[in-house]
C-alpha cells in the first residue's frame, strides 16, 4: 500500500512540474577567445531559450548549457559549423530529474520525530528543512537558537540558526541555497547544523570556536526560489518577485549587493538569469542578511556557499585590483581545499573571483569584505561536469563531509586571527 501511494505521489508533483524533456546539457570547450565572442553571441539569442550553466568567458573554462529539445539542432549546427567542440552531458535532462523525484520519494518515511532520524543523504523540501531546524533547536537548547531576520517576497521566514555558548561573541556567518536549483548546498547546511551540535564538546577545534565565538547559518537563503523548484521549474535560480513593466520573474540575489553593483557580470534584463534587480539591496533575502551583518557589528568571517565546478573563491568579482589581504586569503584557501582533498581526493581551483572564474558585480562576499569582513569567501561545491545541479543525492553526504573540513579550517584560522 505504501509503494502505491508513493507513486501517486509522484504523478502529482510530475504533472504540476515543468517538463524538460528532450533537453539536453552539452559541455562545450572553446579554443580561444574568438570561440567564446561566438558562444556569448549564441547566449544572447533570446528564442533559443538557452540556459548556461557555466559562463562562456575564457577558454580555461569549459561551458555547460541546458538546450530545449526546440533548439537543439539549430545549437549543434552552430557549434558544428564554427568547429566549436562540444559533447552531450546529459542526454535527457527529464530522465534525471525523473530519477531524482523517484529517490525522493522513496524514501519517504512521514515526518520524522527527532533529527536524528532526519535523512541527511536525500533531498528535501523546504518544510522539511524548516521542521528540522525546529527540531534541532529543541533538542539542543542551550546551544542552538533560531533567528528571523526577514521575509522572502511570498512571505516566508528567513530563517537562520545560531549557535552560541555566550552572549556578546563575535561571529562567522555561513548560507547555503542562495541560488535555489543548487540543491546540495541546503542539503549539506543542514547536515552542518547537525554536525555543529554533534561535535561541540567532542571536537576540541569546534568547542574552541564555539566557546569564543557564535556562528550564524542560514539553509535556505532563498526560500521562494527553493520551494519553486519543488514544485513548479527544478532549473531555477533566481528570488520569485515580479519585475515592473516584465513578464519575467525574479533577480539574481548574488548579483544584488552593493559592491560594484550594475557593473560587469551582472544583466539588466529582467529576463537574464544574471539580472541583477533594480537598485542594490531590492531583494528582501538580500536586505534581511545586509540589516543583520550590520546590526550585528562584529562579524569575522562570511562564507557563502554555492554550487558547482568546486573552486574555492574570495574577493573581488568586480574589480581587478587585488584585495589587501589577497596573500593571507589565499593561502587559507589552499590550506582548505587541501583539507577537503585529504577525504575523497576531490580537487578544487582556488583565488579571487575575478582570476579564478569570471568577472562578477554585486556579490556578496565583496560586499561583505568592503564591511570589514576580512574571511569572506565563496565555495562552489561538486561537481565538474558530469550533473551539474542535478547532482545524485548519494554524493550529498561525501559533499557535504569534505566540504566541512574546508569550512574548519577558515573558521579555525578566524578564531586564531580575529580575536
Amino acid at each position: 500500500m505504501r509503494g502505491l501511494l508513493v507513486f501517486a505521489t509522484l504523478i502529482v508533483v510530475v504533472l504540476c512540474r515543468e517538463s524538460f524533456e528532450g533537453h539536453q546539457v552539452l559541455h562545450i570547450t572553446a579554443k580561444d577567445d574568438t570561440q567564446i565572442s561566438l558562444l556569448n553571441e549564441l547566449s544572447e539569442v533570446e528564442d533559443l531559450q538557452l540556459d548556461f550553466w557555466t559562463e562562456p568567458v575564457h577558454p580555461d573554462l569549459p561551458v555547460d548549457v541546458r538546450v530545449p529539445r526546440q533548439s537543439l539542432q539549430m545549437v549543434k549546427t552552430y557549434l558544428d559549423s564554427n568547429d566549436i567542440h562540444y559533447s552531450i552531458m546529459i542526454e535527457n535532462v527529464q530522465d534525471v530529474l525523473a530519477e531524482e523525484q523517484q529517490v525522493m520519494f522513496a524514501t519517504r518515511a512521514g515526518q520524522v520525530k527527532n533529527t536524528d532520524a532526519y535523512d541527511y543523504a536525500n533531498y528535501h523540501t523546504i518544510t522539511e528543512i524548516y521542521n528540522f531546524m525546529d527540531m534541532l533547536v529543541a533538542e539542543n537548547p542551550n546551544l542552538v537558537s533560531k533567528i528571523v531576520i526577514g521575509q522572502s517576497y511570498e512571505g516566508r521566514p528567513l530563517n537562520v540558526l545560531k549557535f552560541s555558548t555566550g552572549s556578546n561573541r563575535p561571529g562567522i556567518w555561513i548560507d547555503t541555497g542562495i541560488h535555489s536549483r543548487e540543491w546540495v548546498t541546503q542539503a549539506s547546511g543542514t547536515w552542518f547544523a547537525k554536525k555543529i551540535v554533534t561535535d561541540y564538546g567532542r571536537d576540541p577545534a569546534l568547542t574552541a570556536i564555539l566557546d569564543n565565538m557564535d556562528i550564524f547559518l542560514e539553509i535556505v537563503t532563498n526560500p521562494d526560489g527553493y520551494h519553486f523548484t519543488h514544485n513548479s521549474d527544478r532549473m531555477w535560480r533566481k528570488t520569485r518577485k515580479p519585475n515592473p513593466g516584465s513578464t519575467c520573474v525574479g533577480v539574481d540575489p548574488n548579483r544584488n549587493w552593493d559592491a560594484g553593483f550594475g557593473g560587469a557580470g551582472a544583466s539588466g534584463d529582467p529576463c537574464s538569469l544574471l539580472y541583477r534587480g533594480p537598485s542594490a539591496h531590492s531583494e528582501s533575502e538580500v536586505k534581511s542578511i545586509v540589516d543583520f551583518v550590520l546590526a550585528h557589528g562584529n562579524l569575522k568571517a562570511f562564507i557563502s556557499i554555492h554550487s558547482y565546478y568546486q573552486m574555492l573563491l574570495f574577493p573581488y568579482g568586480y574589480t581587478k585590483t587585488p584585495v589587501k589581504d589577497h596573500d593571507e586569503l589565499k593561502s587559507l584557501a589552499y590550506k582548505a581545499i587541501t583539507n577537503l582533498a585529504s577525504l575523497y581526493g576531490t580537487r578544487y581551483r582556488y583565488g579571487s573571483i575575478i582570476d579564478t572564474i569570471y568577472q562578477a558585480s554585486g556579490g556578496s562576499i565583496d560586499w561583505s569584505y568592503n564591511q570589514g569582513i576580512k574571511y569572506s569567501y565563496t565555495f562552489e561545491l561538486r561537481d565538474t561536469g558530469r550533473y551539474g545541479f542535478l547532482l545524485p543525492a548519494k554524493q550529498i553526504l561525501p559533499t557535504a563531509q569534505e566540504t566541512w573540513l574546508a569550512v574548519m579550517a577558515i573558521m579555525e584560522h578566524t578564531k586564531a586571527n580575529s580575536l
